[in-house]
């Protein structure tokens, strides 16, 4: 499965939206992209909860943050990183947001769930969000410029290996922006981090490791036997935390001088503001988090500020690559900017970039998948009956204690029952007029399920929303993209964060190559 993108696609053309397939060690694992039963799973979190070798490989990781905890201690977390007055009712969601179809796009009946909203919370407020489009803007730029420079003694347009250079980037927009802290990986500097990432996720072995600790996670005993690639996990956890340390004793420092006059001391990074809110008098203290837990966050935005935007946006590149009409119409929208420096409101009033974002978000999800485990029995109800092996019809399916439970992200984003039959195409003009049968998915954002739903929700998805747009504003100015690798030459692997691979060499995982012209407007 992690090296065949489309081997579930084949079963889901094969045997429907819920089959059953064996996982490691033959692990029955359902399948489905039923928009009710997902609905269903991620409106009843206390029944249906990430398997406990899923927490403990997250945890070994990412520490006790956001993804390496569930129940109480995720609501709490999720209550002080939000603020205990920003997790409300769904019901009450459509006339307390602002804009209601960018936090919630389901038609749930009676089944209120609890979910967290970015109305006033100072870590996603509007001003923060402004404030990584600011830096994002500045990044993009900085990035551009790098770009150009490789014209200089070229007459022929440069193939530019994009991943590796977004990657920079967007660590140093994470870096800055979420706590305080500088990588200059775009002026060259050595950056630790970003190496040990490198090796992590990209390089040949990178797949082989990733099943190891994962076997580690699902057998205990295995844990003490020394599997390839632990001393680099380890290197990379230790690094993570290290500066994890760093920047909190930071942040506490400016927050205990700061006065009525001098909010913040300048500091406007997400961290300055968590322990801000962390710190405040009027926090009980079962709700207030420990360093720990407060570190946890640290390598959790790190992954997911960094990562699964820079993939993202290589995404969008290589899509726009393939589709040049659309790389066309959206560069003669941006030009029509009298700005290299567009605020978030300018970026955001960009009608036909709105659409490439949401199409790219759509048809490549960086995050495939999410699995969930049934902690008792229940039925899952179906919005299509299924037929047995014997001839019956059933309306619901049987969830038995212990069940895992395969939510494929990417299946329901490009289904072709709810999209239409060009599900699987990059058209964003198809948000001029999305189906209505797109209502169904219970997504929090765009009627999709790329930043899931639910109360394990992505809590920073304007923040990457955001920084894509500021890249493409930036770069589909300055640049002319096109394919550097024969057409279907670039796959996907179809581990939780899609990467490009080069199918004529498989040991190249998260490259994505692409020919790069200066724009000349001629």
């Amino acid at each position: 499965m992690a090296n065949d993108g489309v081997l579930l696609d084949k079963w889901r053309r094969e045997f429907g939206p819920n089959f059953v397939f064996k996982g490691l060690f033959s692990v029955r694992e359902l399948h489905t992209s039923d928009t009710k039963a997902i609905s269903h799973i991620v409106t009843r979190p206390n029944l249906y909860q990430k398997s406990s070798f899923n927490l403990y490989a997250s945890k070994q990781f990412l520490g006790p943050g956001l993804l390496g905890v569930e129940l109480e201690d995720h609501r709490r977390q999720v209550s002080e990183t939000w603020l205990p007055d920003e997790i409300i009712i769904l019901k009450s969601i459509l006339s307390a947001a602002e804009d209601p179809g960018d936090y919630l796009s389901t038609n749930v009946s009676q089944n209120a769930y609890l979910i967290p909203i970015p109305r006033q919370n100072p870590a996603f407020s509007v001003a923060q969000i402004r404030h990584v489009s600011d830096i994002s803007v500045e990044k993009a730029i900085k990035l551009r410029d790098i770009w150009s420079a490789q014209f200089a003694d070229n007459t022929c347009p440069p193939t530019i290996e994009v991943l590796s250079w977004l990657r920079r980037m967007t660590l140093d927009v994470i870096g800055e922006a979420g706590f305080n802290y500088y990588f200059h990986n775009l002026d060259d500097k050595p950056s630790e981090l970003n190496d040990v990432f490198t090796q992590l996720f990209h390089s040949p072995t990178s797949q082989r490791d990733n099943a190891f600790r994962l076997v580690q996670a699902m057998i205990p005993i295995l844990r003490l036997v020394p599997v390839p690639g632990r001393q680099l996990f380890r290197k990379v956890r230790a690094k993570m935390v290290s500066i994890g340390r760093e920047l909190v004793e930071q942040s506490k420092i400016a927050t205990s001088k700061e006065t009525t006059e001098a909010p913040l001391s300048g500091r406007r990074d997400i961290l300055s503001l968590l322990v801000k809110a962390n710190m405040a008098a009027d926090i009980p203290d079962r709700q207030r988090l420990s360093d720990e837990e407060v570190i946890g966050q640290i390598p959790t935005f790190f992954l997911a500020g960094h990562e699964t935007t820079s993939v993202a946006t290589a995404w969008a590149l290589h899509s726009l690559s393939l589709n040049q009409k659309a790389q066309m119409k959206l560069r003669e929208e941006v030009l029509a900017v009298p700005t290299d420096t567009p605020t978030m409101d300018e970026l955001n009033n960009l009608v036909y970039l709105e659409w490439v974002v949401r199409e790219n978000m759509r048809v490549n999800s960086p995050v495939v998948s999410v699995t969930r485990m049934a902690m008792e029995d229940d039925v899952l109800p179906l919005s299509k009956p299924y037929i047995d092996k014997n001839g019956a019809i059933h309306e619901t399916l049987p969830i038995r204690k212990g069940q895992t439970i395969h939510v494929p992200i990417s299946a329901v984003n490009t289904d072709k029952d709810i999209w239409g039959p060009d599900a699987q195409e990059f058209r964003p003009e198809r948000w001029e007029n999305v189906p209505k049968a797109v209502q169904n998915i219970p997504g929090m954002w765009a009627n999709l399920l790329t930043f899931f739903a639910g109360p394990h929700n992505c809590i920073g998805f304007r923040f990457t929303l955001v920084e894509q747009k500021a890249l493409l504003f930036t770069l589909i100015r300055a640049f002319e993209f096109e394919n550097a690798i024969p057409e279907g030459g670039i796959g996907r692997t179809s581990t939780p964060l899609r990467r490009p691979i080069i199918l004529a060499d498989k040991n190249k995982t998260g490259r994505m190559p692409l020919i790069v012209k200066r724009y000349t407007g001629c």
